[in-house]
């Protein structure tokens, strides 16, 4: 397997380590491109790495030959003025980056057909992309370059709605929202379970929880399944499906499984799946 390390997605004076990616592929005769994967990490906007997922990068090329890209975004903390949306913001200029200037890589993608897999806070900021915030905070509406790549999403043990959060874990509000997103009375403007499609989506979604997460309870993912489910409801050829009964694991535990592995494999590949009541 071939790692392209450290490939910066943000044009700047200097390089910023928070902005760059690793790309995990390996070598093929065939001259067909094949689709890419983005997994966009958790960590609360405020920790993790993208080395931290480099296992479940490499399972993921072994599993389906698909090229895989890991990214860093700029992380919150009490000492810089990272907040929401600048975290979704690097997100979008990488996705960007990818579907614009695929030319400065190499050749071993088709950068039109992308597949995104999030796991916690990355399932707020590629909800926050994909839909439409565009009212809220403009800096996140994607090109049509951007959507018309996106195949699938993937979201496990998502943030969604951030004062449904507040209110089952008040003590996250102290410990990593306030950094994200500043102290604040209500955080409605930012919850995704309240944004409306864009007008060009036909992306398919997957949204997984693990019944052992402790960290973030499944009544985030059941809210926004539910909220897709309303807003595809009435459109044809537009699928939402959710997976919250295979896995037992605690929350970052889940992604070094099998079970893990091929749920999201499977969604790749098309298989079938049993929509959720």
């Amino acid at each position: 397997m071939i790692v392209l390390k450290d490939i910066p997605y943000h044009r700047g004076p200097i390089r910023d380590p928070f902005r760059e990616f690793d790309l995990y592929y390996q070598k093929s005769s065939d001259l067909a491109l094949l689709p890419l994967i983005c997994f966009v990490h958790g960590g609360a906007w405020r920790s993790e790495d993208k080395l931290d997922h480099s296992n479940l990068a490499r399972n993921l090329v072994s599993a389906t030959t698909i090229p895989v890209i890991v990214p860093n975004y700029r992380l919150s903390s009490g000492s810089n003025d990272v907040r929401h949306p600048n975290h979704a913001e690097d997100i979008l200029e990488l996705l960007v980056f990818i579907t614009t200037t695929s030319l400065e890589l190499p050749r071993v993608f088709d950068p039109s057909k992308i597949y995104l897999i999030s796991h916690s806070c990355g399932a707020h900021m590629l909800a926050s992309i994909v839909l439409d915030s565009a009212s809220i905070f403009p800096t996140l509406t994607p090109p049509s370059t951007v959507l018309n790549a996106i195949q699938g999403i993937i979201l496990s043990e998502g943030i969604y709605d951030i004062d449904r959060l507040r209110l089952d874990f008040p003590a996250y509000h102290s410990w990593f929202i306030t950094e994200a997103f500043n102290d604040k009375p209500s955080y409605a403007a930012t919850n995704t379970t309240n944004l409306r499609l864009r007008s060009q989506s036909n992306i398919r979604w997957l949204i997984i929880h693990s019944k052992g997460d402790t960290l973030v309870n499944v009544a985030q993912s059941e809210a926004m399944f539910a909220h897709l489910q309303s807003l595809y409801g009435g459109l044809i050829g537009q699928t939402v499906w959710s997976n919250t009964d295979e896995l037992t694991q605690e929350h970052d535990a889940l992604l070094s499984t099998s079970t893990y592995l091929r749920i999201v494999v499977d969604f790749i590949k098309g298989a079938n799946y049993v929509l959720a009541a």
